[in-house]
């Protein structure tokens, strides 16, 4: 370990030598504060968080990461000094993962100088720091991706515009994969697979205060693959062409081994959804056990829609994203069992119409004004819970409560029981779908209807009653497959 220290503190000392480093750290600093600032309009945002600053941080870490391990080998090999250092006592595994630690502690440094934007937001608002630790360490786990990433296509070239451009290439490939854009021309069941394997996707998740083992464990076994991959690179340099040796084959198989089981033991652990820590404030991403054994009885795929324009009340506007991560935790706890949308009626006539008329799902009125201007605009805050062909429809006035600041006259918009509303929305659905086919699939023994009536001596009101019942169990039987059966005694006459 002191060998791996002294590479690293001695890298990162180097990467001080010239003006480029500053320009890199003074760059990743203006792009990020310009986006968070300027393109996502803070101010105009009137919410006390920082997610837009972490939005677009897996783009700009590629930038940032690719620059950074350009030169990590390819400047060795241009230089000749590449020879030098794998002949020198020094493990390879040790000048590997120096330079990883180097190029790593240069993105700490950079995610390190936007740490006064949150200091800064909590003397504005009431800032959860759950999602904060969360997005910083999110950022430090897939920049190590990134760099092992960029430090094994440096060894592969000795051209550092050459490991730049292919970095960025691969990168960009592993954060495309799982991202919406992408992920919006396939359907629910290949799209989740896709999201499993995207750097972007992962990064979400951890970055809304939720540290989830499957999350953590994916870029860590990315960043070893990578790693592995580079050190037996830059041994089979040292190994002679002309002369195969036995330890050459061995150490081969050992990085194959090594790398495989890196990879399959990610889908093992896709099946472990219990290891998993909430940091937010009050846990708001975790749903109960009551929640969690109603998901279990779901037998089809249940769906959970969201309708929320993008132009809304600015009271409400700040909700929004809690509404979001609160319903997908829905699809985390399903188990593949539950499907959610996030759409914009506004964006699609078709959908926006299939609202209106089959769901009842209109845009509400919403006046708002400040000195400058007043305005009135119609959009749409509503949840759809559906379930086979039954439906609910979570409006304005059940997912929110307004009380009245008492000191400032002004109104406090908050969410109400937002899970409670939920499940109950999802149990009215399963039960209301539970038809007669799916009661009778859930039969473990034969069931037996046994109805007393005495028809010659019922009221005129019931004389048709026995015939209208029977009607109805006969179909009950036929539907059955043999798990229902039904007679009707007459007491009277029947002892």
């Amino acid at each position: 370990m002191s060998v791996i220290l002294t590479i690293a503190k001695k890298d990162f000392w180097t990467n001080f030598s010239s003006p480029l480093a500053f320009v890199f750290l003074g760059s990743f600093l203006f792009v990020t504060l310009f986006i968070f600032f300027w393109i996502e309009s803070f101010f105009a945002r009137n919410i006390a968080d920082i997610r837009p600053l972490f939005d677009y941080m897996p783009l700009l870490l590629i930038f940032l990461v690719a620059a950074l391990t350009m030169k990590t080998w390819s400047e060795e090999k241009r230089s000749g000094t590449i020879e030098f250092l794998l002949t020198s006592p020094i493990k390879t595994t040790s000048l590997v993962l120096g330079k990883f630690f180097s190029n790593l502690s240069m993105v700490a440094i950079a995610l390190l100088l936007t740490c006064f934007v949150p200091i800064t937001v909590t003397f504005m608002g009431q800032l959860d720091p759950g999602p904060v630790i969360g997005a910083y360490i999110a950022c430090l786990l897939l920049a190590s991706a990134y760099i092992s990433i960029g430090q094994y296509v440096s060894s592969k070239t000795n051209n550092q515009v050459i490991s730049l451009i292919m970095t960025t290439i691969v990168c960009f490939v592993f954060y495309i994969v799982g991202s919406a854009v992408l992920t919006g021309f396939f359907g629910n069941t290949p799209s989740e697979i896709l999201k499993l394997l995207g750097t972007g996707a992962r990064f979400e998740s951890i970055a809304r205060g939720v540290l989830d083992l499957r999350d953590i464990y994916y870029y860590l076994s990315l960043t070893a693959v990578f790693l592995t991959l580079n050190t037996i690179t830059l041994e089979k340099i040292k190994w002679s062409r002309k002369v195969k040796s036995t330890s050459h084959f061995q150490a081969v198989l050992l990085s194959t081994l090594l790398i495989a089981n890196f990879i399959l033991a990610n889908f093992w652990l896709h099946q472990q959804n219990k290891l998993r820590i909430d940091l937010t404030r009050g846990n708001v991403y975790s749903v109960s056990g009551v929640t969690k054994n109603l998901l279990t009885q779901l037998k089809e795929p249940l769906l959970i829609r969201g309708y929320f324009s993008a132009k809304t009340h600015p009271l409400l506007a700040p909700l929004v994203p809690s509404i979001r991560d609160t319903i997908k935790e829905y699809a985390i706890a399903g188990n593949g069992n539950v499907n959610v949308e996030f759409i914009d009626p506004r964006d699609d006539e078709e959908l926006e119409t299939e609202a209106n008329q089959k769901y009842g799902i209109r845009p509400l009125p919403f006046h708002f004004s400040d000195r400058h201007q007043a305005e009135l605009v119609n959009s749409y805050f509503h949840i759809l819970v559906k379930y086979g062909d039954k439906y609910e429809v979570l409006e304005f006035d059940d997912l929110i409560e307004v009380k009245s600041k008492s000191v400032s006259g002004g109104i406090d918009v908050k969410l109400r029981n937002l899970e409670y509303d939920l499940s109950k929305s999802v149990k009215k659905t399963l039960y209301g779908f539970q038809g007669i086919d799916h009661l009778f699939l859930s039969l473990k023994e034969p069931v037996e209807f046994v109805g007393y009536v005495s028809p010659d001596t019922l009221p005129e009101s019931l004389a048709q009653f026995k015939n209208t019942l029977d009607k109805l169990l006969m179909s009950y039987a036929e539907q059955s497959n043999g798990k229902f059966s039904y007679k009707f005694l007459d007491p009277s006459t029947d002892k």
